[in-house]
């Protein structure tokens, strides 16, 4: 099947004309997904596959077994050149796959065990995508949250102790730094999370 066709049958039916797709996400991706906010999913080394164009609706699930933890719109693709001093008129790299997110359910992945996935990008019957996505329901409300990072740090001075600070944070980051949430005004509701995920913290507890 033709990168032409695919997007045909990905589109086929929809409404607005575009295509609707599923990409799939590699563990460690999925994982970086889910520590820190993106606006936006990037993927490379998908030349060789048929691929959504800009508008397209796109479903992104992890695999084993299939989940579904977001969805978007593709972006116009960005292009870049290959890095070739000798040869400044070497051909354009294809671009990268770029998806807007339109809704995350990173936390709470819906099932898609019906989904058939033929590789990375999938074209999907429109009729497929809307059940695919009506499973989420409506987004939780928005509330306005605390959240904090304390690190007991030893320094000689008030800036080398906050200079100390952020090399711990870039250095250990959010895979194993535990960052503590509550609901603004419900302090006592105080929950630790390290990998994305809540953690007791509690030593007592653990006995």
């Amino acid at each position: 099947m033709t990168t032409e066709t695919a997007h045909r049958a990905g589109a086929a039916g929809n409404a607005d004309g575009l295509g609707t797709w599923a990409v799939l996400l590699p563990a460690e991706r999925y994982e970086a997904e889910r520590l820190v906010h993106h606006d936006t999913l990037e993927l490379t080394g998908l030349t060789d596959v048929a691929r959504p164009g800009p508008g397209d609706q796109v479903a992104v699930l992890v695999d084993a077994p299939p989940r579904l933890v977001a969805l978007g719109r593709v972006s116009a693709p960005a292009q870049r050149h290959r890095e070739d001093p000798d040869d400044p008129q070497s051909p354009t790299e294809p671009g990268t796959l770029v998806v807007a997110y339109t809704r995350r359910a990173f936390d709470e992945p819906v099932p898609a065990d019906l989904l058939t996935l033929d590789g990375p990008v999938t074209a999907l019957e429109p009729a497929a995508f809307r059940a695919l996505a009506d499973q989420l329901g409506p987004p939780p409300a928005r509330r306005t949250w605390l959240v904090s990072l304390d690190l007991p740090i030893e320094a000689g001075t008030p800036a080398e102790a906050v200079r100390l600070f952020w090399s711990y944070v870039q250095e250990l980051g959010p895979r194993e730094l535990p960052a503590f949430v509550s609901p603004s005004g419900d302090e006592l509701a105080m929950q630790a999370f390290v990998l994305g995920e809540q953690a007791n913290q509690d030593p007592e507890e653990d006995d």
